[in-house]
């Protein structure tokens, strides 16, 4: 049987400004993260060449852009970034946000990540 992992107990790392992610799990092939952005963050537009990436938002309201066009998701929604697409997430609301990433490859594995800012 696998060992229980939550957010006590995963590895933790911050990333932009004083956003924080937990690696529930982490293999080349799949990555899934835990992360939370305080409000008015915003991560730098980028794209992954291999990697596709799921966002699911589990509390607060998150910003995205892809591809020039601005989604807005609330808790319990979710949206698909494949490879090549040009993205980033925001927190624009007074709240932190927190969502679950499922990256297929992990891209930090395989460092297919692009900045364009």
């Amino acid at each position: 049987m696998s060992r229980v992992i939550d957010k006590n107990s995963a590895p933790h790392y911050f990333w932009g400004d004083k956003c924080s992610s937990w690696i529930l799990m982490n293999r080349d092939s799949l990555s899934v993260k835990i992360e939370t952005m305080p409000a008015g963050t915003r991560e730098t537009l980028h794209f992954h060449s291999s990697s596709r990436q799921f966002f699911f938002i589990l509390k607060g309201t998150a910003t995205i852009k892809v591809d020039g066009k601005t989604v807005t998701l609330k808790e319990q929604q979710g949206v698909l970034i494949e490879p090549m697409m040009r993205h980033y997430i925001a927190n624009e609301s007074s709240e932190a946000i927190d969502f679950l990433l499922v990256s297929q490859p992990d891209n930090d594995t395989t460092n297919d990540r692009t900045d364009l800012e």
